[in-house]
């Protein structure tokens, strides 16, 4: 079975933290910066992927914070 994935994604005029098969939303927060730390926090406790979406709704980043063989080298963080 493969870890849920943590996603942040529009949520009307607010923005949702939420795991990846979850039908609610972990937080919902009024600014992507904030749901960005908060899904940050949530897929390093979970080591899982983060993946940031655009008001748009495709992925505009992602961060892994699992255990990855083979690590790109990181030139963001």
């Amino acid at each position: 079975m493969s870890k849920k994935t943590v996603h942040v994604t529009p949520h009307g005029d607010d923005w949702q933290v939420k795991k990846s098969g979850n039908d609610r939303a972990s937080t919902v927060t009024s600014t992507q910066k904030d749901a960005i730390q908060v899904g940050r926090d949530i897929a390093r406790d979970m080591e899982t992927e983060l993946f940031i979406h655009g008001r748009d709704g495709r992925i505009r980043d992602r961060d892994s914070y699992g255990n990855d063989p083979c690590p790109p080298i990181d030139k963001k963080h």
